[in-house]
């Protein structure tokens, strides 16, 4: 496991999933997952459907799906969070404004 990765592991709500870790967002009636890619050195935020009180996925088509999402549309919270973990982690904050 990359050394960024384990760090980020050790804040709320982050785990590791290979060479990627991975934070849930809910706020604003939004829900997001945000990624880091250790060895390509990206962020990368997605939509996440919307669980019923079952755990079960909303039935409407368009949340039934993750999707990427364009950092512009990422509230400001978020993203500074994003950064203060990274900066935590060990890892340059500015990785967060990374384009793919």
């Amino acid at each position: 496991m990359h050394d960024s990765i384990a760090a980020l592991v050790e804040r709320e709500g982050w785990r590791a999933e290979g060479d990627a870790a991975r934070v849930h967002y809910d706020g604003g009636g939004d829900r997001f997952a945000v990624e880091f890619y250790a060895t390509a050195e990206r962020v990368l935020y997605w939509t996440v459907p919307a669980s019923g009180s079952d755990g079960a996925a909303e039935s409407d088509a368009g949340a039934a799906t993750a999707a990427p999402v364009p950092r512009d549309r990422i509230p400001d919270p978020l993203r500074r969070r994003i950064r203060e973990d990274l900066d935590a982690a060990g890892v340059d904050p500015d990785v967060e404004r990374r384009e793919l």
